[in-house]
């Protein structure tokens, strides 16, 4: 079974007698009982962390994702905006689980693309955990930055 090490438990702290295994009194005060705790917890969770990354060519979203199967993955472009979205379309998982941080659920990111991308050459590739979206910028709307003088 999974046991927190409290952080301190020593007798000069006052709140030692309260941090006993998963998370002590406290973690249980929150976790437990808490209508908003199962669901704050769901949405956190199922927020995947995106880096953005600008080349003289392209924008490339990787998307972090570690442990998903590439072919619950669906994207698309619609009205300017990209959706990557993972839905799952299996029956649910019946483990029983003593302890769980990690819950592969669906979720959904969007990003606006403000017709800087050409949106009929889009490409993605998951690979290590990483999905990558590789979107070729538009010359005609991606114009390098211009200097201002001051006077």
């Amino acid at each position: 079974m999974y046991t927190n090490q409290p952080i301190n438990e020593s007798a000069q702290s006052p709140f030692g007698k309260h941090f006993k295994q998963c998370g002590g009194f406290w973690g249980r005060k929150f976790s437990e009982g808490n209508p908003w705790g199962h669901k704050l917890h769901q949405f956190m969770n199922n927020r995947k962390a995106v880096n953005i990354e600008e080349t003289d060519a392209a924008y490339i979203v990787a998307l972090y994702a570690a442990g998903l199967k590439k072919e619950h993955f669906k994207i698309s472009i619609h009205d300017e905006v990209l959706t990557i979205r993972y839905a799952l379309n299996e029956p649910g998982n019946d483990a029983r689980y003593i302890y769980q941080e990690h819950q592969a659920g669906p979720f959904e990111r969007s990003f606006k693309l403000n017709n800087k991308v050409l949106t009929d050459n889009v490409n993605a590739v998951y690979e290590e955990g990483v999905l990558k979206v590789t979107l070729t910028k538009n010359p005609e709307t991606t114009k390098p930055a211009q200097e201002v003088n001051i006077l």
